[in-house]
């Protein structure tokens, strides 16, 4: 009997092992499906070079194939150089892959004879760090997608015949080594990061136009055999430079002289109101738009409280124009519709403010083409302006289609401004009370804002769990609803907020000890399913986290323990016949997210039985006569 155990062991640990040591099929087959298009569909030269759907890339150690040591089941490196390929790079069999995007970070295929164009989908190979094609004879324009390439560190794309402009590569901070020499490129010169730069090469293109400010870091040689630019790098002066320094300066000197005379006027006028006593109403003086980002409505009158408010918007309005005037920029991220957004342009622009919290304020911006964004205004958080930039990029590299994007963000050592794309449906905290006329919200549509929002959090979780960035803040009012109603989460990562001042952690004491520091990440990340599981008592009730002092879960709970569950539930939900066993089911994945110890269940979990709850009601629609 003993005999048979151990060998029932012994085969047991055999093929966890095999499991655990292998790459997946789909990866292999992904592989193998690259090398054929790379190589022009010729097979492999011998079979000790392996790339076939017979074999493990990693244990058989297929050629050019490198794979992390430590599992010898994750391929992290594939390196071709000087092989005589002469097909074309099949991004997608790569970079669509999960398991093959997310542990790839270098791709070398320099000195070959490859051609075709690189696709965009080379954009979802996230971890990349090192993109060399240098020596082929690639064609076509750069996608523009490779600027979502935010951990590359190296990128040669020299001695091909690409062409068009180069893309927004300026936006990847981390950049060391671009080389783009002997190319067929156009265009003007992106505005790189040159302290970061190491190796710089454009030479031999057809680029115009002004050479950025190298500070000296790279020779003329890197720049030469492009007739059109110019530069003092190169001792050829630019023909336009002069004048479109005096003409564009004459403009800038007029326009924000208004934005400091503006703020000025502004603060000469509180200190006269200052004047007046205590709680005597004054007329408003300020017109409808003001030139800054931080407008609000009119109102008839100010009181001393909010003095405080006024004098700050007035340091931001000065502060504004002599930040804009130094040539401080807004960090466009990933949208085309933005990609010419300046700072400048949020300043002119009129903005209403519909939202005012204790971190932030948000505002709606309307532009003169008809474009309109919300800007959120965030203060009293404690970053640096380099931590609060890599923050932003590194959230800009975590998509999911139920996470709302930022679309650009505004950093200095006064202010943080982050841009979004204006929701015009609201938030499900809107939906919920019924501040939207005549919307229904019945049972169905609340089971799939929960599975949406439970998913798009656990990808959140899994794609920065490494980088301790939970959201912080999650709560209904951050949850807004698309075009189509479809709900995303809003202000991902943005703070991370102490649980006793968020009005979404409706149970204070349940989260004081949990949260005992707001650096332990593996607690933020708890606390996101706390508040989470509120927004799911928020779904089933339709009431208020805290309402006359009385705290929904403390609610919630009293009214379980007497055994009146039925009366937790939404009337408008009972009226329309839900289903209360799938509302009870519900409940008890809420109550579990929500409960006051720290045995709370894993976002996974709250994944999966949402999800077995949304199946069972989805068969019983199927199943209704």
């Amino acid at each position: 009997m003993k005999q048979i155990s151990i060998w029932v062991l012994s085969v047991s640990f055999v093929l966890i092992t095999h499991v655990t040591n292998s790459v997946d099929d789909g990866a292999r087959d992904s592989l193998v499906e690259f090398y054929k298009q790379l190589s022009n569909n010729n097979i492999p030269p011998d079979p000790s070079f392996g790339w076939n759907s017979t074999s493990d890339p990693c244990k058989n150690q297929w050629k050019g194939v490198i794979c992390d040591h430590n599992t010898n089941s994750v391929v992290k490196r594939i390196v071709f150089d000087n092989f005589s390929l002469s097909g074309f790079v099949n991004a997608s069999a790569l970079c669509n892959v999960q398991s093959l995007a997310a542990s790839l970070n270098v791709i070398n295929l320099i000195l070959n004879n490859i051609g075709g164009a690189i696709q965009a989908d080379i954009a979802n190979c996230k971890q990349l760090t090192r993109l060399l094609l240098g020596g082929n004879q690639f064609s076509g324009n750069l996608p523009g997608s490779l600027a979502m390439l935010g951990n590359l560190k190296q990128l040669d794309i020299s001695n091909n015949r690409f062409s068009g402009d180069l893309p927004g590569l300026s936006r990847i901070s981390g950049l060391r080594m671009f080389l783009a020499q002997k190319n067929q490129l156009t265009g003007e010169i992106p505005e790189f990061d040159f302290s970061n730069l190491v190796q710089f090469n454009v030479s031999n293109n057809f680029l115009k136009g002004p050479i950025p400010d190298v500070k000296d870091r790279f020779p003329a040689s890197c720049f030469l055999g492009n007739p059109e630019l110019c530069g003092d790098i190169l001792q050829k002066p630019c023909p336009r430079e002069k004048k479109k320094s005096k003409g564009v300066s004459k403009n800038q000197i007029l326009m924000y002289s208004g934005y400091i005379a503006l703020g000025l006027a502004i603060v000469a006028l509180i200190l006269c109101r200052l004047k007046k006593k205590k709680g005597e109403k004054v007329d408003s003086a300020s017109p409808n738009k003001v030139a800054s980002v931080d407008n609000v409505v009119d109102k008839p009158s100010v009181t001393s409280t909010e003095f405080k408010t006024e004098v700050s918007r007035s340091e931001f309005s000065i502060h504004s124009a002599e930040s804009a005037l130094a040539s401080s920029s807004l960090v466009v991220l990933t949208s085309p519709a933005v990609s010419d957004l300046k700072f400048e342009d949020l300043l002119r622009a009129p903005a209403e403010l519909i939202g005012r919290g204790k971190h932030g304020t948000l505002y709606k911006v309307i532009f003169e083409n008809g474009m309109v964004l919300a800007v959120k205004r965030i203060k009293d958080w404690t970053i640096s302006t380099d931590d609060f930039k890599q923050r932003m990029r590194r959230l800009d590299q975590a998509k999911h289609p139920n996470v709302l994007q930022a679309l650009a963000f505004y950093c200095s050592k006064h202010e943080k401004l982050l841009v979004y794309e204006y929701q015009l449906n609201g938030s499900l905290f809107s939906l919920l009370q019924g501040n939207r006329k005549g919307q229904k919200f019945e049972w169905a549509s609340r089971l799939v804002v929960a599975a949406k929002i439970a998913e798009a959090l656990a990808f959140m979780h899994q794609e920065l769990h490494s980088d301790g960035i939970a959201h912080g803040n999650l709560k209904s009012s951050n949850i807004m609803l698309k075009k189509n109603m479809e709900p995303c989460i809003s202000e991902y990562g943005l703070m991370v907020v102490d649980p006793q001042e968020s009005s979404s952690s409706a149970n204070v004491n349940g989260l004081k000890t949990m949260q005992q520091t707001k650096d332990n990440a593996s607690n933020a990340f708890k606390a996101d399913i706390y508040c989470f599981g509120v927004i799911l008592l928020e779904l089933l009730t339709g009431k208020l986290v805290q309402n006359e002092g009385v705290e929904l879960t403390s609610w919630v709970h009293s009214v379980v323990r007497e055994e009146w569950t039925v009366e937790v539930f939404d009337k408008s939900l009972i009226s329309e016949g839900a289903s209360e066993e799938r509302m009870l089911n519900l409940l008890q994945v809420a109550i579990k997210c929500v409960n006051h110890s720290q045995a709370r269940p894993s976002i996974n979990q709250v994944v999966a039985m949402i999800n077995t709850i949304k199946e069972e009601e989805d068969k019983s629609r199927v199943n209704e006569p």
